[in-house]
Parts: structure tokens; C-alpha cells; sequence
């Protein structure tokens, strides 16, 4: 039924590879099927004007894609000259979500920036680049901690992401592009490690979805974000 012939409530083939770039303190490239992301996590001794002298720690993230990680090219948006809407709202979503799981005040005041890149685009970009993120962050926290720069792991819970849908009626977990074109109903489930909510974004586009729909999308979410979390567990 579905065109990637998978079953309802199975993830596409998932690789994380950790070090892929030299110089960041913390490198991952996600494969979540044909959607591929190389996640960077850089670590400063700044933090924003509105937390300085707090204590606290911050972790941002920024995302982008590449010209050709589409069928068709892109233009890039620094020769647009300004972010487009969906690309601020993606990187505030990735920030959000790994802030989560951290623990600010162990982090320390320092800042802690993830860079999500999209080489291919395939679906769940953005779910994919939280997941991967995470592994980059972790990365990076490691080496702090290495270094005894932080006492306790300010990391406190793993986050991951996946997006769920409804298609063809039925509920799916893991949505690849040609299901995400066609759906009828289109989630994205952030969570921790712990099985924690961190943020649900769904979107009837097409069709309406009931409470016992609902249910299903979430158990299907539970049963890709453990999968995703023992997959960070595994790389890190």
C-alpha cells in the first residue's frame, strides 16, 4: 500500500555517522532513507544579551538546504538576501527541541549552536535534523566534559523526531515524500527519550482525522522515536 512498499508502522533504514566533519566539536550525518542531513554542534563562550550574567547555558540551532538537495534546484537564500518563512520556523522548532533536553544551568554560560544542513531531501527533514542534532550536541557535551569544563552532563533526557501521517487512510509512521505529498493528514511528534511530548505539529490537508486517529499517530510515534533514540544511543 505504501509506495516505499513498507509496512504501516515501520521506520525507513536509519545510519547516523558520527565525526563527519573535522573541525566541529560535534559532527553526525543523519540518513533517514533518502533524506540525508550533516548536523554540526560549535561551542562558544558567549551567550545571548538577554542571558548573560544568568548562568545559564543556551543551545540555537540553524537549518538550511542545499540548491540541489530537491528534484529541482533552489536558490540559495543568501543570494535571496533573507531567510525564506519555513526555514526561521524550522530552525526555532530544532532550538526548542534540543533546549528541552538540556539542563542549562550544568551547561554552564556558554553557547552551544547546531548547524543542520540538508544534503537530500526526501521527507522529515526536520524531524531528521533533531535527531541528528542531538547526536552532534551529545558529541560536543562529551568533549566538555572530557575536558572537565562541566561537572555534571547537562544533558539530561535524549530528543528525537518523526513524523506520522495519515495515508491512504491509514495510519503511517515515517512519512517519505511521495506520502508526504499525498497525505491527507501530516504530524511531526518531538520527544524525549523518556517518552516526553516535547511538541506536536498536525495539520488536517485534505481530510480531518479523529481522537481515535489521533491515538494511533501517537503510538505510532512513541514506537519511531524509541527506535531513533536507541539508534543516537548506538552512535554516541
Amino acid at each position: 500500500m505504501r509506495p516505499s512498499g513498507r509496512d504501516l508502522s515501520e521506520m525507513r533504514a536509519v545510519s547516523i555517522e558520527t565525526g563527519f566533519t573535522k573541525h566541529a566539536e560535534g559532527s553526525c550525518l543523519i540518513k533517514v532513507g533518502a533524506t540525508h542531513v550533516l548536523c554540526t554542534a560549535t561551542i562558544e563562550d558567549r551567550v545571548p544579551p538577554f542571558i548573560k550574567g544568568s548562568g545559564l547555558g543556551w543551545v540555537t540551532a540553524e537549518y538550511g538546504m542545499l540548491p540541489r538537495a530537491t528534484n529541482t534546484r533552489m536558490r540559495r537564500e543568501a543570494a535571496a538576501g533573507k531567510q525564506g518563512g519555513r526555514t526561521v520556523e524550522i530552525q526555532r522548532l530544532i532550538g526548542r527541541a534540543l533546549r528541552a533536553g538540556v539542563d542549562r544551568v550544568a551547561l554552564g554560560e556558554r553557547q552551544i549552536t547546531v548547524d543542520c544542513d540538508v544534503l537530500q531531501a526526501d521527507g522529515g527533514t526536520r524531524c531528521a535534523s533533531i535527531t541528528g542534532g542531538w547526536v552532534a550536541l551529545r558529541l560536543a557535551v562529551n568533549k566538555l566534559m572530557k575536558a572537565g569544563d562541566v561537572i555534571s552532563d547537562p544533558l539530561v533526557d535524549p530528543v528525537a523526531a518523526v513524523s506520522c501521517g495519515i495515508y491512504a487512510g491509514q495510519p503511517v509512521l515515517d512519512l517519505d515524500y511521495p506520502e508526504d505529498s499525498e497525505a491527507g493528514v501530516d504530524g511531526n511528534f518531538i520527544m524525549t527519550g523518556s517518552g516526553k511530548l516535547i511538541e506536536v505539529q498536525m495539520s488536517a490537508e485534505g481530510s480531518v482525522f479523529s481522537r481515535d486517529q489521533m491515538n494511533k499517530l501517537m503510538d505510532l510515534a512513541e514506537k519511531g522515536v524509541g527506535e531513533l533514540v536507541s539508534a543516537q544511543q548506538a552512535a554516541t
